[in-house]
């Protein structure tokens, strides 16, 4: 073989090598940038033919703008007839920063009410506060419905009716309940649902 054909061919043989290293070395799919990667299966009937991953955006639950929405039908029938944001209690409804506040509760009731806040929480902080309501305050947590809920109940101090407080925290979001002699079968529970479907 001529000198000038050899060298062609060890140069068209080491480009060669080094393609076949760096092929070997790439990752099988991209990551990062909050996709995850699912197979879409081939419509080809070839035996060869195979999976190719597609991104898909991962789901992220948004807080609700209405209050009556996030509640069945059964849960608003135990509501009936309590108004609903009335002036007398602040501001409520939808929020500048994002957040959701619900009153149910009569500007001429003594005590009976109910206050949901939905708003944003990272992860970190949220567990730091549930773990404090249970270390300095008794509230007992579990984690139902791909979350963390906590609650607690208490006789109030003025009137002989009980008061308690029922947190659930999921995927950023916060939602915290307090009420007094108004706690409606399932509200938590419709109002996850709701938002995390």
């Amino acid at each position: 073989m001529p000198p000038r054909a050899f060298r062609l061919a060890a140069a068209a043989a080491s480009t060669l090598l080094a393609f076949a290293l760096l092929t070997a070395c790439a990752p099988d799919a991209p990551s990062g940038g909050g996709l995850t990667f699912t197979p879409t299966p081939s419509t080809s009937s070839s035996a060869s033919a195979s999976a190719t991953p597609t991104p898909t955006p991962t789901a992220g639950a948004e807080i609700p703008d209405d209050c009556r929405a996030i509640l069945t039908a059964d849960v608003l029938a135990e509501l009936e007839g309590v108004p609903l944001n009335d002036p007398a209690f602040g501001a409520s409804g939808p929020q500048p920063d994002g957040s959701l506040v619900c009153v149910w509760r009569d500007p001429a009731a003594d005590t009976t009410g109910l206050v949901t806040k939905i708003a944003y929480m990272s992860r970190g902080p949220a567990l730091d506060m549930l773990n404090k309501l249970v270390t300095d305050e008794g509230y007992t947590c579990y984690t139902p419905d791909g979350g963390t809920r906590c609650e607690k109940t208490w006789q109030n101090e003025t009137y002989p009716v009980t008061d308690g407080r029922t947190l659930f925290w999921r995927d950023d979001i916060l939602i915290d309940t307090q009420y007094s002699q108004l706690a409606p079968t399932g509200y938590t529970a419709a109002v996850v649902a709701s938002i995390f479907g």
